[in-house]
């Protein structure tokens, strides 16, 4: 049995029956079956089955915004955000499939040659919590418009959230089997690996489970995608406008209670403008308002789950020790905790070392921009990172020096429909959304033609 708890006071929301061996076997063939058919319908028939979803997620914003809210804690303005953010996802590949899975010529010698892409079979998705309809969608719009069926094994602590989003494709139109939410706990997956139908594995979570479910992909002979931990470096040099990257660099860091991925962890900031910069940094992260996450005037809520605020509590803990110096914040109460500065962060300090999954940012001053680069690449991760500078020459120049998937420059680190996101080292590999991300659930067939 799952329990949906209220992280905000507690409360006992719902709970859920895990599925049996014979529950599981059932969505299984009922996958295949659903992929025969979905497979052989048409791009046109996929898109606008997709507007459908489309217009049920803005249709039901506030219904389904709440449900996040209520089930991992995000602030409701957040929520709402979320859900727009899949709709317009929706709107995206309804547009832009056709010409991403359009055959590719090939210029050779034969009579005619050319790359089609195909759809494999089932895609199991092994998701998180923090962003529960965002980080499903971002990865099922486009396997399904590639003629993929999914399997989604969601958190166990947002299981409406995963029953919910199966609804809604049904509601939408689209085939029973197509989409189906699995309510298993990790000891069921190596079984569904393992099953015929699916062709596919993809996971968003920590380093350890990527690394166990890339191993069980692997013996299965299956595709993967990870996409793991971060800690995301945010640079600003001495030319930097401080105002703006200080708001930019709050936002990255406390939106959704520090419990993104994608997100600003350590600052590495010159010396030079360290003090000013932390000035107007302080005076944003002390503007947020903590409350009940479905008041629309709050701004920040609470972490996820109780366990997920003791460890970011011992982790802070830990840096203290190890020789950071707490600038603002750093109390617990049940699943809340403080938005948090820790200056004088160094290699070798857990808040430096580590992914700090929640609403703390770690400081670490800078000389030049080559210890910028170092210091950057001084991590296991390689998700993301931003730099902050109004030389936009120097700043590309330094962007293919840091060892990671996406470099943001002078803006929020975020994903998006029209860009590949992803990482490299403990990040993990391959690629969601755009066209790279439609493409990595497919068959690349080349054919080539004689006449005779």
């Amino acid at each position: 049995m799952f329990t949906s708890i209220n992280p905000y006071d507690q409360s006992v929301i719902a709970e859920f029956p895990l599925d049996s061996d014979r529950d599981i076997d059932k969505k299984l063939t009922l996958a295949a079956t659903a992929f025969n058919h979905w497979q052989k319908e048409s791009i046109a028939r996929r898109c606008a089955l997709l507007l459908n979803v489309s217009n049920l997620l803005r249709e039901h914003k506030e219904e389904y915004a709440q449900t996040i809210t209520r089930e991992m804690g995000k602030v409701i303005t957040e929520a709402r955000a979320e859900i727009e953010k899949c709709a317009v996802t929706c709107d995206y590949y309804a547009t832009h499939s056709e010409k991403f899975l359009a055959d590719t010529l090939l210029s050779t010698d034969a009579r005619r040659s050319y790359i089609t892409y195909q759809p494999t079979g089932a895609v199991l998705a092994i998701m998180p919590w923090n962003f529960p309809f965002w980080q499903v969608f971002r990865y099922a719009v486009p396997a399904l418009m590639a003629g993929n069926v999914t399997l989604l094994k969601h958190a166990p602590n947002v299981c409406q959230t995963a029953i919910t989003i199966e609804k809604i494709f049904q509601s939408a139109g689209f085939a029973e089997g197509i989409v189906q939410a699995l309510i298993i706990d990790v000891d069921k997956v190596e079984r569904i690996i393992e099953h015929d139908i699916v062709q596919g594995v993809t996971l968003t979570g920590s380093e350890f489970a990527g690394s166990n479910v890339a191993a069980l992909a692997g013996k299965n002979i299956k595709k993967s995608v990870l996409e793991l931990g971060g800690s995301d470096p945010f640079i600003v040099l001495e030319d930097a406008d401080l105002e703006q990257a200080a708001k930019i660099g709050n936002q990255s860091r406390m939106q959704n209670a520090g419990q993104v991925c994608l997100a600003a962890k350590r600052f590495l900031v010159h010396e030079k403008v360290k003090d000013q910069f932390l000035h107007y940094f302080q005076e944003n992260v002390k503007s947020l308002i903590y409350g009940n996450p479905l008041d629309a005037n709050i701004t920040t809520g609470p972490l996820a789950r109780l366990d997920l605020a003791e460890k970011l509590e011992q982790q802070v803990d830990q840096s203290i020790r190890s020789g950071a110096t707490k600038m603002l914040g750093g109390q617990r109460s049940n699943c809340f905790y403080q938005p948090t500065i820790l200056e004088n962060v160094s290699p070798g300090i857990v808040a430096f070392d580590e992914e700090m999954f929640g609403p703390v940012a770690a400081v670490t001053t800078l000389k030049n921009e080559a210890e910028a680069v170092a210091l950057a690449n001084q991590s296991r991760y390689g998700l993301s990172a931003s730099i902050w500078t109004k030389d936009l020459d120097r700043a590309a120049h330094l962007a293919k020096d840091l060892q990671v998937g996406g470099v943001f420059v002078n803006t929020l680190v975020r994903s998006d429909a029209r860009w590949p996101i992803g990482g490299v080292k403990k990040s993990g590999y391959g690629r969601e959304l755009a066209e790279a991300g439609i493409k990595e659930f497919v068959n690349t067939k080349t054919i080539i033609m004689e006449a005779r």
